[in-house]
Protein backbone atom coordinates (compact mmCIF):
# COMPACT_ATOMS: atom_id res chain seq x y z
CA UNK A 1 0.00 0.00 0.00
CA UNK A 2 1.38 3.50 -0.71
CA UNK A 3 0.38 6.81 0.45
CA UNK A 4 1.26 10.68 1.20
CA UNK A 5 -0.83 13.21 2.94
CA UNK A 6 -3.69 13.70 0.45
CA UNK A 7 -4.21 10.31 -0.57
CA UNK A 8 -3.72 6.45 -0.69
CA UNK A 9 -3.69 3.60 -2.92
CA UNK A 10 -4.57 -0.04 -1.03
CA UNK A 11 -3.67 -3.45 -1.78
CA UNK A 12 -6.46 -3.87 -4.36
CA UNK A 13 -5.41 -0.31 -6.16
CA UNK A 14 -7.99 1.44 -5.33
CA UNK A 15 -6.87 5.28 -4.68
CA UNK A 16 -8.63 7.90 -2.13
CA UNK A 17 -8.45 11.04 -1.41
CA UNK A 18 -8.37 12.29 1.96
CA UNK A 19 -10.94 14.85 2.30
CA UNK A 20 -12.93 17.49 5.85
CA UNK A 21 -15.80 14.34 5.77
CA UNK A 22 -13.41 11.61 5.34
CA UNK A 23 -11.75 9.56 2.81
CA UNK A 24 -12.75 9.29 -1.30
CA UNK A 25 -12.69 7.13 -3.85
CA UNK A 26 -10.86 8.62 -6.65
CA UNK A 27 -10.76 5.44 -8.70
CA UNK A 28 -8.89 2.62 -9.82
CA UNK A 29 -5.25 1.93 -10.54
CA UNK A 30 -4.39 -1.48 -11.97
CA UNK A 31 -1.95 -0.64 -14.91
CA UNK A 32 1.28 0.41 -12.70
CA UNK A 33 2.97 0.57 -9.17
CA UNK A 34 0.88 2.39 -6.51
CA UNK A 35 3.07 5.52 -6.75
CA UNK A 36 2.20 5.87 -10.34
CA UNK A 37 -1.40 5.92 -9.45
CA UNK A 38 -0.69 8.69 -6.71
CA UNK A 39 1.39 10.83 -9.26
CA UNK A 40 -1.28 10.34 -11.97
CA UNK A 41 -4.15 11.57 -9.48
CA UNK A 42 -1.78 14.48 -8.24
CA UNK A 43 -1.21 15.65 -11.90
CA UNK A 44 -4.44 16.01 -12.43
CA UNK A 45 -5.22 17.75 -9.25
CA UNK A 46 -2.23 20.28 -10.29
CA UNK A 47 -4.33 20.41 -13.60
CA UNK A 48 -7.01 22.03 -11.59
CA UNK A 49 -5.28 24.23 -9.73
CA UNK A 50 -3.71 25.60 -13.29
CA UNK A 51 -7.00 25.67 -14.42
CA UNK A 52 -8.73 27.65 -11.96
CA UNK A 53 -5.77 29.93 -11.70
CA UNK A 54 -6.14 30.70 -15.44
CA UNK A 55 -9.85 31.27 -14.89
CA UNK A 56 -9.02 33.68 -12.02
CA UNK A 57 -6.89 35.58 -13.85
CA UNK A 58 -9.52 35.90 -16.69
CA UNK A 59 -12.36 37.17 -14.25
CA UNK A 60 -9.94 39.71 -12.90
CA UNK A 61 -8.39 40.70 -16.07
CA UNK A 62 -10.77 40.07 -19.33
CA UNK A 63 -14.50 41.39 -19.72
CA UNK A 64 -15.71 37.86 -18.97
CA UNK A 65 -18.78 37.95 -18.72
CA UNK A 66 -20.59 36.67 -15.11
CA UNK A 67 -22.73 33.92 -16.94
CA UNK A 68 -19.68 32.74 -18.78
CA UNK A 69 -17.50 33.05 -15.18
CA UNK A 70 -20.63 30.67 -13.68
CA UNK A 71 -20.71 28.39 -16.21
CA UNK A 72 -17.03 27.85 -16.08
CA UNK A 73 -16.51 27.60 -12.42
CA UNK A 74 -19.27 25.16 -12.04
CA UNK A 75 -17.58 22.76 -14.47
CA UNK A 76 -14.33 22.70 -12.46
CA UNK A 77 -16.64 22.69 -9.33
CA UNK A 78 -18.12 19.71 -10.51
CA UNK A 79 -14.22 17.99 -10.82
CA UNK A 80 -13.96 18.59 -7.61
CA UNK A 81 -16.78 17.23 -6.35
CA UNK A 82 -16.44 14.10 -8.50
CA UNK A 83 -12.65 13.36 -6.45
CA UNK A 84 -10.94 12.73 -9.58
CA UNK A 85 -7.80 14.11 -8.16
CA UNK A 86 -5.60 13.70 -5.56
CA UNK A 87 -4.65 17.01 -3.28
CA UNK A 88 -6.15 19.53 -1.15
CA UNK A 89 -9.87 19.38 -2.69
CA UNK A 90 -10.88 21.75 -0.17
CA UNK A 91 -8.57 24.40 -0.97
CA UNK A 92 -9.87 24.22 -4.70
CA UNK A 93 -13.33 24.47 -3.39
CA UNK A 94 -12.41 27.63 -1.14
CA UNK A 95 -10.86 29.35 -4.45
CA UNK A 96 -14.24 28.68 -6.33
CA UNK A 97 -16.35 30.20 -3.68
CA UNK A 98 -14.16 33.28 -3.03
CA UNK A 99 -13.96 33.32 -6.92
CA UNK A 100 -18.16 32.86 -6.94
CA UNK A 101 -17.98 36.24 -4.47
CA UNK A 102 -15.74 38.37 -7.16
CA UNK A 103 -17.46 36.85 -10.05
CA UNK A 104 -21.06 38.09 -7.89
CA UNK A 105 -18.90 41.41 -6.97
CA UNK A 106 -18.06 42.30 -10.37
CA UNK A 107 -21.88 41.40 -11.74
CA UNK A 108 -23.39 43.87 -9.27
CA UNK A 109 -20.30 46.35 -10.49
CA UNK A 110 -21.65 45.75 -13.72
CA UNK A 111 -24.77 45.98 -13.48
CA UNK A 112 -24.38 49.25 -11.69
CA UNK A 113 -21.73 50.51 -14.58
CA UNK A 114 -24.41 49.28 -17.22
CA UNK A 115 -27.26 51.61 -15.06
CA UNK A 116 -24.98 54.26 -14.99
CA UNK A 117 -24.47 53.79 -18.67
CA UNK A 118 -28.28 53.99 -19.22
CA UNK A 119 -28.45 56.74 -17.40
CA UNK A 120 -26.21 58.54 -19.25
CA UNK A 121 -27.18 56.87 -22.93
CA UNK A 122 -30.65 58.10 -22.10
CA UNK A 123 -29.88 61.74 -21.03
CA UNK A 124 -27.53 61.93 -24.22
CA UNK A 125 -30.14 60.62 -26.55
CA UNK A 126 -32.61 63.18 -24.60
CA UNK A 127 -29.69 65.55 -25.17
CA UNK A 128 -29.76 64.74 -29.05
CA UNK A 129 -33.54 64.96 -29.64
CA UNK A 130 -33.51 68.07 -28.15
CA UNK A 131 -31.17 69.77 -30.11
CA UNK A 132 -32.59 68.36 -33.19
CA UNK A 133 -35.75 69.36 -32.50
CA UNK A 134 -34.10 72.65 -32.44
CA UNK A 135 -32.49 72.41 -35.25
CA UNK A 136 -35.85 71.30 -37.04
CA UNK A 137 -36.76 75.05 -37.02
CA UNK A 138 -33.65 76.63 -38.35
CA UNK A 139 -33.28 78.00 -41.46
CA UNK A 140 -29.45 77.85 -41.52
CA UNK A 141 -29.90 75.05 -43.83
CA UNK A 142 -26.42 73.90 -44.55
CA UNK A 143 -24.77 74.26 -41.29
CA UNK A 144 -28.37 72.29 -39.49
CA UNK A 145 -28.32 69.75 -41.91
CA UNK A 146 -24.16 69.11 -41.12
CA UNK A 147 -24.98 69.30 -37.74
CA UNK A 148 -28.17 66.49 -38.11
CA UNK A 149 -25.95 64.09 -39.73
CA UNK A 150 -23.65 64.37 -37.09
CA UNK A 151 -25.71 63.70 -34.23
CA UNK A 152 -27.37 60.76 -36.28
CA UNK A 153 -23.50 59.13 -36.00
CA UNK A 154 -23.39 60.37 -32.21
CA UNK A 155 -26.79 58.72 -31.88
CA UNK A 156 -25.52 55.36 -33.36
CA UNK A 157 -22.50 55.15 -31.34
CA UNK A 158 -24.62 55.26 -28.21
CA UNK A 159 -25.85 52.49 -26.58
CA UNK A 160 -29.43 50.57 -26.72
CA UNK A 161 -32.13 51.57 -23.80
CA UNK A 162 -34.82 49.23 -23.24
CA UNK A 163 -36.78 49.34 -26.59
CA UNK A 164 -40.19 51.37 -25.50
CA UNK A 165 -37.85 54.10 -24.28
CA UNK A 166 -35.16 53.69 -27.32
CA UNK A 167 -38.37 53.74 -30.08
CA UNK A 168 -40.04 56.47 -28.18
CA UNK A 169 -36.83 59.29 -28.53
CA UNK A 170 -35.67 57.32 -31.80
CA UNK A 171 -39.11 58.18 -32.83
CA UNK A 172 -38.86 61.86 -31.71
CA UNK A 173 -35.33 62.23 -33.45
CA UNK A 174 -35.96 61.03 -36.77
CA UNK A 175 -39.49 63.36 -36.70
CA UNK A 176 -37.11 66.23 -35.94
CA UNK A 177 -34.98 65.18 -38.85
CA UNK A 178 -37.87 64.28 -41.03
CA UNK A 179 -39.64 67.76 -40.79
CA UNK A 180 -36.07 69.97 -41.03
CA UNK A 181 -35.47 67.96 -44.09
CA UNK A 182 -39.28 68.49 -45.54
CA UNK A 183 -38.39 72.34 -44.80
CA UNK A 184 -35.20 72.50 -46.08
CA UNK A 185 -36.56 70.54 -49.40
CA UNK A 186 -39.61 72.93 -49.45
CA UNK A 187 -37.70 76.21 -49.10
CA UNK A 188 -35.52 75.18 -51.97
CA UNK A 189 -38.07 74.07 -54.02
CA UNK A 190 -39.59 77.98 -53.64
CA UNK A 191 -35.91 79.35 -53.73
CA UNK A 192 -36.06 77.56 -57.59
CA UNK A 193 -38.88 78.67 -58.52
CA UNK A 194 -37.96 82.25 -57.91
CA UNK A 195 -34.40 82.17 -59.37
CA UNK A 196 -36.18 80.91 -62.33
CA UNK A 197 -38.58 83.69 -62.15
CA UNK A 198 -35.61 85.46 -61.90
CA UNK A 199 -33.90 84.15 -64.90
CA UNK A 200 -36.82 85.05 -67.36
CA UNK A 201 -36.96 88.32 -66.31
CA UNK A 202 -33.48 88.81 -66.49
CA UNK A 203 -33.62 87.60 -70.11
CA UNK A 204 -36.14 90.06 -70.86
CA UNK A 205 -33.65 92.68 -69.41
CA UNK A 206 -31.13 91.26 -71.41
CA UNK A 207 -33.06 91.59 -74.60
CA UNK A 208 -34.17 95.01 -74.15
CA UNK A 209 -30.23 96.17 -73.66
CA UNK A 210 -28.80 94.16 -76.50
CA UNK A 211 -31.73 96.03 -78.45
CA UNK A 212 -30.30 99.71 -76.97
CA UNK A 213 -26.82 98.71 -77.55
CA UNK A 214 -26.54 100.58 -80.77
CA UNK A 215 -28.79 103.40 -79.55
CA UNK A 216 -27.52 107.04 -80.56
CA UNK A 217 -29.83 108.85 -78.12
CA UNK A 218 -27.57 109.10 -75.39
CA UNK A 219 -29.30 110.79 -72.65
CA UNK A 220 -32.51 108.55 -73.25
CA UNK A 221 -30.77 105.31 -73.85
CA UNK A 222 -28.18 105.75 -70.64
CA UNK A 223 -31.33 106.82 -68.76
CA UNK A 224 -33.11 103.56 -69.33
CA UNK A 225 -30.06 101.56 -68.72
CA UNK A 226 -29.63 103.45 -64.91
CA UNK A 227 -33.73 102.12 -64.51
CA UNK A 228 -32.37 98.45 -66.30
CA UNK A 229 -29.73 98.23 -63.74
CA UNK A 230 -32.18 98.84 -61.35
CA UNK A 231 -34.65 96.43 -62.44
CA UNK A 232 -31.68 93.80 -62.59
CA UNK A 233 -31.00 94.24 -58.83
CA UNK A 234 -34.81 93.67 -57.79
CA UNK A 235 -34.82 90.32 -60.57
CA UNK A 236 -32.91 88.60 -57.42
CA UNK A 237 -30.47 86.13 -58.59
CA UNK A 238 -31.23 83.78 -61.22
CA UNK A 239 -30.01 79.67 -61.26
CA UNK A 240 -26.18 79.67 -60.87
CA UNK A 241 -25.35 78.42 -64.23
CA UNK A 242 -27.78 80.92 -65.92
CA UNK A 243 -26.59 83.92 -63.94
CA UNK A 244 -22.74 84.36 -64.95
CA UNK A 245 -24.14 83.97 -68.47
CA UNK A 246 -26.94 86.29 -68.32
CA UNK A 247 -24.79 89.09 -66.46
CA UNK A 248 -22.15 89.08 -69.12
CA UNK A 249 -24.79 89.72 -72.34
CA UNK A 250 -26.60 92.24 -69.94
CA UNK A 251 -22.80 94.38 -69.23
CA UNK A 252 -22.18 93.42 -72.84
CA UNK A 253 -24.95 95.35 -74.09
CA UNK A 254 -24.03 98.53 -71.84
CA UNK A 255 -20.57 98.61 -72.64
CA UNK A 256 -21.34 98.33 -76.33
CA UNK A 257 -23.54 101.19 -75.74
CA UNK A 258 -21.25 103.94 -73.72
CA UNK A 259 -18.14 102.98 -75.35
CA UNK A 260 -20.28 104.58 -78.59
CA UNK A 261 -21.43 107.43 -76.07
CA UNK A 262 -18.26 107.87 -74.94
CA UNK A 263 -16.53 108.40 -78.49
CA UNK A 264 -19.12 110.53 -79.37
CA UNK A 265 -18.96 112.22 -75.99
CA UNK A 266 -14.61 112.61 -76.51
CA UNK A 267 -15.09 114.71 -79.84
CA UNK A 268 -18.00 117.26 -78.39
CA UNK A 269 -16.02 117.75 -75.08
CA UNK A 270 -12.95 118.41 -77.47
CA UNK A 271 -14.98 120.65 -79.40
CA UNK A 272 -16.43 122.57 -76.45
CA UNK A 273 -13.01 123.08 -75.01
CA UNK A 274 -12.15 125.09 -78.07
CA UNK A 275 -15.47 126.56 -78.72
CA UNK A 276 -15.02 127.91 -75.00
CA UNK A 277 -10.84 129.20 -75.69
CA UNK A 278 -12.69 131.41 -78.56
CA UNK A 279 -15.63 132.59 -76.33
CA UNK A 280 -12.84 133.52 -73.46
CA UNK A 281 -11.07 135.81 -76.29
CA UNK A 282 -14.65 137.49 -77.34
CA UNK A 283 -15.21 138.23 -73.49
CA UNK A 284 -11.75 139.84 -73.13
CA UNK A 285 -12.44 141.98 -76.72
CA UNK A 286 -15.83 143.27 -74.83
CA UNK A 287 -15.17 144.41 -71.87
CA UNK A 288 -12.82 146.28 -73.69
CA UNK A 289 -15.64 148.26 -74.54
CA UNK A 290 -16.39 149.22 -70.51
CA UNK A 291 -16.39 151.91 -69.41
CA UNK A 292 -18.40 153.51 -72.42
CA UNK A 293 -17.11 156.76 -73.78
CA UNK A 294 -18.84 156.58 -77.34
CA UNK A 295 -22.31 154.58 -76.90
CA UNK A 296 -22.69 154.56 -80.32
CA UNK A 297 -19.36 152.88 -81.61
CA UNK A 298 -19.08 150.72 -78.45
CA UNK A 299 -23.03 148.98 -79.28
CA UNK A 300 -22.11 148.87 -82.85
CA UNK A 301 -18.60 146.97 -81.49
CA UNK A 302 -20.69 145.03 -79.20
CA UNK A 303 -22.84 143.50 -81.75
CA UNK A 304 -20.28 142.46 -84.15
CA UNK A 305 -18.81 140.68 -80.55
CA UNK A 306 -21.89 139.31 -80.22
CA UNK A 307 -22.98 138.21 -83.99
CA UNK A 308 -19.38 136.36 -83.67
CA UNK A 309 -19.94 134.60 -80.13
CA UNK A 310 -23.50 133.56 -81.86
CA UNK A 311 -21.60 131.68 -84.27
CA UNK A 312 -20.09 129.76 -81.67
CA UNK A 313 -21.43 126.37 -80.60
CA UNK A 314 -21.55 125.00 -77.10
CA UNK A 315 -18.87 124.94 -74.41
CA UNK A 316 -18.59 122.49 -71.04
CA UNK A 317 -21.58 122.92 -69.05
CA UNK A 318 -19.42 123.94 -66.14
CA UNK A 319 -17.83 126.99 -68.18
CA UNK A 320 -20.54 128.16 -69.46
CA UNK A 321 -21.75 130.35 -66.35
CA UNK A 322 -18.40 132.34 -66.32
CA UNK A 323 -17.83 133.26 -69.46
CA UNK A 324 -21.67 133.97 -70.20
CA UNK A 325 -21.51 135.98 -67.09
CA UNK A 326 -18.96 138.42 -68.18
CA UNK A 327 -20.61 138.95 -71.38
CA UNK A 328 -23.94 140.24 -69.91
CA UNK A 329 -21.78 142.55 -67.62
CA UNK A 330 -20.53 144.02 -70.72
CA UNK A 331 -24.22 144.14 -71.66
CA UNK A 332 -25.23 145.86 -68.98
CA UNK A 333 -22.58 148.43 -68.93
CA UNK A 334 -23.87 149.36 -71.85
CA UNK A 335 -27.75 149.35 -71.77
CA UNK A 336 -27.08 151.76 -67.92
CA UNK A 337 -24.97 154.31 -70.44
CA UNK A 338 -28.29 154.17 -73.03
CA UNK A 339 -30.80 154.28 -70.39
CA UNK A 340 -28.48 157.72 -68.51
CA UNK A 341 -28.05 159.06 -72.31
CA UNK A 342 -31.97 158.54 -72.94
CA UNK A 343 -32.95 160.23 -69.58
CA UNK A 344 -29.93 162.95 -70.32
CA UNK A 345 -31.65 163.41 -73.51
CA UNK A 346 -35.34 163.28 -73.42
CA UNK A 347 -37.18 167.00 -73.70
CA UNK A 348 -40.42 165.52 -72.03
CA UNK A 349 -38.22 164.50 -68.70
CA UNK A 350 -36.45 167.53 -69.13
CA UNK A 351 -39.46 169.39 -68.61
CA UNK A 352 -41.18 167.21 -65.94
CA UNK A 353 -38.06 167.04 -63.67
CA UNK A 354 -37.96 171.42 -64.12
CA UNK A 355 -41.49 171.63 -63.51
CA UNK A 356 -41.34 169.34 -60.23
CA UNK A 357 -38.13 171.45 -59.12
CA UNK A 358 -40.39 174.65 -59.60
CA UNK A 359 -42.53 173.53 -57.68
CA UNK A 360 -41.08 172.27 -55.29
CA UNK A 361 -38.73 175.64 -55.07
CA UNK A 362 -42.21 177.72 -54.78
CA UNK A 363 -43.48 175.80 -51.49
CA UNK A 364 -39.91 175.90 -50.34
CA UNK A 365 -40.30 180.01 -50.89
CA UNK A 366 -43.47 179.85 -49.39
CA UNK A 367 -42.73 177.54 -46.22
CA UNK A 368 -40.03 180.23 -45.35
CA UNK A 369 -42.07 183.23 -45.36
CA UNK A 370 -44.61 181.66 -43.08
CA UNK A 371 -42.01 180.51 -40.42
CA UNK A 372 -40.58 184.39 -40.90
CA UNK A 373 -43.87 185.88 -40.08
CA UNK A 374 -44.47 182.91 -37.73
CA UNK A 375 -41.65 183.80 -35.53
CA UNK A 376 -42.42 187.48 -35.65
CA UNK A 377 -45.54 187.25 -34.03
CA UNK A 378 -43.88 185.23 -31.55
CA UNK A 379 -45.79 181.91 -32.23
CA UNK A 380 -42.58 179.66 -32.06
CA UNK A 381 -44.54 176.80 -31.80
CA UNK A 382 -45.80 177.10 -35.50
CA UNK A 383 -42.61 178.38 -36.58
CA UNK A 384 -41.02 174.65 -35.57
CA UNK A 385 -43.87 173.09 -36.67
CA UNK A 386 -43.63 174.96 -40.35
CA UNK A 387 -39.79 174.33 -39.82
CA UNK A 388 -39.84 170.32 -39.79
CA UNK A 389 -42.50 170.47 -42.94
CA UNK A 390 -39.59 173.26 -44.50
CA UNK A 391 -36.61 170.22 -44.03
CA UNK A 392 -38.82 167.48 -45.96
CA UNK A 393 -39.53 169.81 -48.86
CA UNK A 394 -35.88 171.01 -49.15
CA UNK A 395 -34.76 167.60 -49.04
CA UNK A 396 -37.03 166.74 -51.88
CA UNK A 397 -35.80 169.97 -53.71
CA UNK A 398 -32.05 168.47 -53.60
CA UNK A 399 -33.15 165.27 -54.82
CA UNK A 400 -34.89 167.48 -57.92
CA UNK A 401 -32.03 169.23 -58.51
CA UNK A 402 -29.79 166.89 -59.06
CA UNK A 403 -32.03 164.87 -61.40
CA UNK A 404 -32.53 167.90 -63.53
CA UNK A 405 -28.24 168.14 -63.65
CA UNK A 406 -28.45 164.72 -65.21
CA UNK A 407 -30.11 166.57 -68.14
CA UNK A 408 -27.64 168.90 -68.58
CA UNK A 409 -29.56 171.91 -66.86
Amino acid sequence: MSSDPWGRVDETGTVYVRTAEGEKVVGSWQAGTPEEALAYFERKYEGLVVEIGLLEKRVKTTDLSAKDATVAIEHIRQQVDEHHAVGDLAALTARLDKLVETVESRREERKVQKARQTDEARAAKESLVKEAEELARSEQWRSAGERLRALVDTWKGLPRLDRKSDDELWHRFSHARSAFSKRRKAHFAALDAQREEARKAKERLVAEAESLSNSTDWGGTAARYRELMTEWKAAGRAQREHEDDLWNRFRGAQDVFFAARGEVFAERDAEQTENLKLKEELAVEAEKLVPVTDLKAARAAFRSVNERWEAIGHVPRDARPKVEGRMQAVERALQESEESEWRRTNPEARARAAGLTGQLQDAVDKLQKQIDTARAAGNDTKADKLARELEGRQALLDQALKGLEEFGG
